[in-house]
């Protein structure tokens, strides 16, 4: 699904969800199309100034399932920061939060990843305070671990695991009040 309410294609966009969006709320921040997991949206001006605003550095946790075995050194190339391409141009990633990560318990995609029956994969928790367009897959390739599966599990202090009886794709569900106010902390 894009992120996005306007139709581009045969891709299912934000208005195929069966729920009633007023006209004035919009994705903070994007998900590519071939990723999945939280996705906030708000017609609120200052928080969505606040989470999309460069400046702020708020994190963001995804979990990604990548092509091998991930090695803790690895882990610690990826925390210090790598070299990706941004634009064409070279881009030091900021200190990011690594670690090797359990399965996680997340439906099943659609369509699945690939699948090689003699090649393992493995699971990595990576918490950014930065968002480059498509970071984390350049991130992962950047150490030799091509992401297969990525699923955006946090932004700030709000996490799937916090709806888990919400938690499947297409899931809407409203946040007010002090929920709100744990994601500007």
């Amino acid at each position: 699904m894009l992120s996005q309410f306007t139709r581009e294609g045969d891709h299912k966009t934000l208005a195929d969800l069966e729920f009633e969006f007023p006209k004035d709320v919009y994705p903070v921040g994007r998900l590519d199309a071939d990723s999945e997991g939280l996705l906030l949206l708000t017609n609120d001006n200052f928080l969505k100034t606040k989470l999309l605003e460069p400046r702020n550095k708020h994190k963001r946790t995804y979990y990604a399932q990548v092509e091998g075995l991930a090695t803790s050194e690895a882990c610690t190339e990826l925390s210090t920061g790598v070299r990706i391409s941004i634009n064409g141009k070279s881009y030091l990633t900021l200190p990011a939060k690594v670690s090797l990560l359990d399965e996680p318990n997340l439906p099943e995609r659609v369509p699945p990843i690939r699948f090689r029956k003699n090649i393992p994969t493995s699971w990595l928790s990576i918490s950014l305070h930065e968002g480059k367009n498509r970071q984390v897959r350049k991130m992962t390739a950047a150490v030799n671990f091509p992401t297969l599966r990525l699923a955006r599990w946090a932004i700030g202090n709000i996490a799937l695991s916090d709806y888990s009886t919400h938690s499947f794709p297409g899931s809407v569900w409203e946040i007010k009040g002090e929920e709100v106010k744990r994601l500007l902390q």
